[in-house]
């Protein structure tokens, strides 16, 4: 086990930009612990260009668990979708208004507006996942999308790696789109439970289909751009075999808390990679 304390994988610009312009908000959400974050900042990163998406996959299963809602509005603040939590990039409503009145005003990190552009940019940039550079596949509706990420193999061919849920924030033609968590395939990370409370060391786990497995979990949590921990990587593999693994951390009460899990070293270092939300129980975090 060991903790960062700067990122070892190369950041887009849009997302360590973003993040950065965050670098004074608070990490909860308008949920269940009723925090809100600072309003951002309204530099502009550069945008990155979503790639057209070809071919659809089939999902499997889902680290999200869809309640039927939809989105609302509360005093004129944004909010997600009940049952969701706020993963990235925006940790609150009250940052959702910033940006968009700084859109409104000055046309300002368009890329919000794109699921494919913030999808690849979670995945690329947030988690790191330097490799992941294109979308590969979009389903779902206007305000609630499935989107496939991942690279081209060498002979051309686009590989999914993963599937982004994003969910529009709040309503409205300008409403930005956030990621909420993954579909899982090959690799499923079912615990803990997306949404529940959790206190330091959680057990971090799922499911997994592979051979020569090396499954790496890490902790994140805005508006840092670095992991509170990330695990060195355990040998597993099998068909449809269980994996799990203790993982301390260290976070503040309340705060909504992104776990992802990862594995490759065939042909590219991440080659599938799953992601669930957390917050962390009033009972840890010190």
């Amino acid at each position: 086990m060991r903790t960062r304390t700067c990122r070892t994988a190369t950041v887009t610009t849009v997302a360590a930009a973003f993040v950065l312009a965050l670098a004074g908000c608070a990490g909860g959400s308008p949920g269940a612990s009723g925090t809100t974050g600072t309003a951002p900042t309204t530099s502009a990163p550069t945008a990155t260009t979503g790639p057209a998406a070809p071919s659809t996959t089939s999902p499997g299963r889902t680290s999200t668990t869809p309640p039927p809602s939809t989105s609302s509005t509360s005093a004129g603040v944004p909010a997600l979708r009940h049952g969701y939590l706020p993963l990235w990039p925006f940790a609150s409503g009250r940052q959702v208004l910033a940006w968009q009145r700084a859109y409104r005003s000055a046309g300002t990190q368009a890329w919000h507006r794109s699921e494919r552009e913030t999808a690849v940019a979670f995945a690329h940039g947030y988690l790191g996942y330097s490799e992941i550079d294109r979308v590969t596949s979009r389903a779902g509706t206007a305000s609630d999308a499935l989107v496939g990420v991942g690279w081209a193999d060498p002979n051309g061919r686009d590989v999914t790696v993963g599937l982004v849920h994003l969910l529009r924030f709040g309503t409205g033609a300008d409403a930005p789109w956030e990621v909420v968590g993954t579909r899982d395939t090959v690799l499923s990370l079912t615990s803990p439970r997306y949404g529940s409370t959790v206190t330091s060391p959680m057990t971090v786990g799922g499911r997994i289909t592979g051979v020569d497995e090396s499954l790496v979990v890490a902790v994140r949590s805005l508006p840092g751009t670095d992991p509170l921990v990330e695990t060195e990587g355990v040998p597993a593999g099998g068909e449809d075999t269980p994996w799990r693994m203790r993982v301390p951390f260290t976070a503040p009460d309340g705060a909504v808390l992104t776990v992802s899990v990862s594995t490759g070293g065939h042909l590219m270092a991440v080659e599938a990679f799953a992601v669930t939300g957390v917050r962390v129980s009033s009972a840890t975090g010190r």
